[in-house]
């Protein structure tokens, strides 16, 4: 069984920075968590047997989640929506053996571990479609008490000097929680050697690229079009960045698209028909997965049953660049794109959903011209007026994209009535704001005087992420990506 203490630190025990590069041959690894998901969907069709046998060899870890869930046993469906944290490390057990290693084309590190693969599986209320939020481990941001660095060393300042696996999670999660601005539920964190194991019981999978692949740091070298890959070939297909046209940001692209080539693969015939298949794939997770001790496998089985697997859909936080800061290379995260693009993948919240708007008199409302230029506060300050609203006065604030209208929680029916009247704004929950505030943005939206339509209820956000960026609001919503479950999908 995998040895999960020693992913602390170094060799002597001191806490390491993760954040430069390795030398060639260095593992990233793909959807590790994901695919376990996967393989647990499987598990649920083979009884109490799996279950125990599960549970005896899966390592829990207690840690703070912002509001688990729920308690242990199985879960209810119709519940409510859910976040899991899938968390993949390049961790390789201090008992692996030279062939185990050589098939991964690796070495033994000393334990040192990097969560190079972070995705956030956001299952709707009810089930259905679930989507996957790829978290790229290069992205800067701020990690709580460790300064702005590498999301990717989170777990390892939290794991340093007697923190141990449950601090690392704990760092980790709240990273990302600020980050997101979602909170999570429970985290399922998968090594790399276990990934392997997966991938090899599973068996051959075929994929298909856009183009011709070689490069070898990462040993992959592939034809365009389809091609069957076995497991250390698939390690090969999504641990390649050099090459790719986006680098990282491609990368994440092929762990995304593996997962759901995986799951159409776990769920067919010819793996849920076979023991022996089933059972190397027990062998395979039970030896190398966490989950945190507020997780039953029961429960993420019924949970993970209410995915439409061959509608699992895809994308990745919106970023703006692979700049290399300090001698880093970092990804750069558009914290002001952040909140909009989460409520396209969330929805919004149930507050603002089912908040009445108010009465236009009764609602105090501040105009800030975010556009860059003119005097467009002043002029949607008179049209807000003139609607009825009390207004303060206009003033100017850091250039922005969107139209957004901010506002604390416990005043959705206030925000909503200003949103009734600004088409094409979104509202988003601020924690720090103290009433509602119209902030113009560049996308010419504005307040719209008596006589014009009013607008249907507008797009809402959850709480505004924690960050910083080149601007604190939150850009259009992006498009919640690809569904690359589909048959006939190539990626680059």
């Amino acid at each position: 069984m995998t040895d999960w203490r020693n992913g602390a630190g170094s060799k002597d025990g001191l806490p390491v920075r993760h954040g430069r590069e390795r030398p060639s041959r260095r593992v990233v690894w793909p959807v590790v968590g994901g695919v376990l998901a996967v393989v647990l969907v499987t598990v649920g069709g083979y009884g109490a047997w799996s279950y125990e046998q599960l549970d005896s060899s899966i390592t829990k870890v207690h840690v703070a989640l912002p509001h688990p869930s729920r308690a242990p046993g199985p879960a209810d469906p119709a519940e409510s929506a859910e976040n899991i944290l899938l968390v993949g490390d390049d961790h390789r057990p201090a008992d692996a053996t030279p062939q185990e290693l050589a098939e991964l084309g690796t070495q033994l590190d000393g334990g040192a571990t990097n969560t190079d693969t972070m995705i956030m599986l956001h299952i709707p209320a009810g089930g259905g479609s679930a989507t996957m939020i790829s978290i790229p481990r290069d992205s800067w941001v701020p990690i709580p008490g460790h300064g702005t660095f590498k999301l990717n060393s989170a777990f390892s300042d939290g794991a340093a000097n007697g923190g141990g696996d449950a601090g690392g999670m704990n760092l980790l999660i709240k990273s990302i929680d600020n980050l997101t601005g979602i909170s999570i539920d429970h985290f399922v964190r998968v090594s790399l050697l276990g990934f392997y194991q997966v991938v090899k019981a599973l068996g051959p999978l075929q994929v298909c690229l856009t183009h011709a692949a070689s490069d070898s740091n990462s040993g992959v070298d592939l034809p365009a079009g389809l091609s069957t890959l076995n497991a250390s070939q698939a390690l090969s297909f999504v641990r390649q960045r050099d090459g790719l046209p986006r680098g990282d940001l491609d990368r994440e692209v092929r762990q995304q698209y593996f997962l759901s080539q995986e799951a159409r693969k776990a769920l067919s015939a010819s793996t849920l028909l076979n023991p022996v298949k089933v059972s190397a794939l027990l062998h395979g997770v039970g030896d190398a997965v966490q989950i945190d001790d507020g997780l039953s496998i029961p429960g993420l089985v019924d949970t993970l049953r209410r995915i439409d697997l061959s509608n699992i859909r895809s994308t990745t936080i919106p970023t703006l660049g692979t700049p290399t800061i300090d001698g880093y290379s970092t990804v750069a995260v558009d914290f002001g794109a952040m909140p909009a693009f989460i409520q396209s993948v969330v929805g919004p919240p149930a507050a603002y959903t089912s908040a009445a708007a108010a009465s236009p008199g009764s609602v105090h409302v501040s105009v800030q011209n975010g556009a860059g230029t003119g005097s467009g506060a002043t002029a949607a300050s008179a049209a807000l007026s003139a609607r009825g609203f009390v207004v303060g006065v206009p003033s100017d604030t850091t250039t922005t994209s969107s139209t957004v209208i901010e506002y604390p929680a416990g005043m959705e029916s206030a925000a909503k009535s200003v949103a009734n009247v600004v088409p094409g704004a979104t509202a988003v929950v601020t924690p720090s704001a103290t009433g509602v505030t119209l902030v113009l943005g560049t996308d010419g939206h504005t307040a719209t005087p008596p006589g014009s339509p009013t607008s249907p209820p507008t797009k809402s956000t959850g709480r505004a992420p924690t960050g910083s960026g080149p601007s604190s609001r939150p850009a259009s919503a992006a498009p919640v990506g690809n569904a690359y479950g589909a048959r006939g999908t190539c990626v680059n």
